[in-house]
């Protein structure tokens, strides 16, 4: 399929270049959108053809469960069975931001998304690209990088089209996004376990949880 390249102002989106993304969304495909977490592909979740085209593009193992963003705490609480209090405190402190939580996903969330696995990474984004979708959509959106996997992160969408061209839709050029990436903590057993360190250092984290 071929692959359209959309130049943005990632703080100042313009009408039609939503307007297109989510056109895409809707139909089922998948859009490349600058964060505050570097590049990433966003899609429908609750569209099976959509999860199935976003493990495509990234060359993704169908045991890696598909991060979410989220437009807020309660449509967090709409896609867990269950929060503990931990999460409560670091979303509080830390979104929106790069901060992504690992929690047990609810009936609601298709359990492809989740790599089988029941546990779902979701994510609140200072992103006013993401944010728009979100609201717009009243939804949320799978939310993982823009990449293939194995190979480095894309950090402009002139990257993202070089190597995603013919993968995905829509590519929403906003320049370079020069963030580390989000940090990943998993909170689904008792305390609070490091997948990843990103932007917020892990330090950080559990001084927050200390309080």
């Amino acid at each position: 399929m071929p692959t359209d390249l959309i130049e943005i102002n990632p703080e100042e989106p313009s009408a039609q270049a939503l307007a297109r993304a989510i056109a895409v969304i809707r139909a089922g495909g998948v859009v490349a959108v600058p964060t505050d977490a570097l590049y990433a592909l966003v899609a429908d979740p609750f569209n099976l053809r959509a999860v199935s085209q976003v493990f495509h593009a990234k060359g993704r193992a169908p045991e890696r469960s598909l991060p979410l963003l989220v437009s807020d705490l309660l449509m967090a609480e709409e896609l867990a069975r269950e929060l503990p209090p931990s999460f409560y405190v670091l979303a509080r402190r830390f979104w929106p931001g790069p901060l992504t939580l690992i929690v047990h996903a609810s009936a609601r969330v298709p359990l492809k998304v989740t790599g089988n696995t029941g546990r779902l990474a979701l994510r609140q984004s200072r992103s006013r690209v993401a944010a728009a979708l979100l609201e717009s959509l009243g939804q949320p959106l799978i939310a993982t990088s823009a990449n293939i996997s194995g190979l480095p992160t894309c950090r402009t969408g002139v990257e993202v089209f070089a190597m995603m061209d013919g993968r995905v839709d829509l590519v929403l050029d906003g320049g370079p996004c020069s963030g580390h990436g989000a940090t990943t903590v998993d909170i689904t057993e008792p305390g609070c376990r490091l997948i990843r360190e990103g932007e917020i250092p892990f330090t950080s984290i559990e001084e927050c949880l200390k309080q």
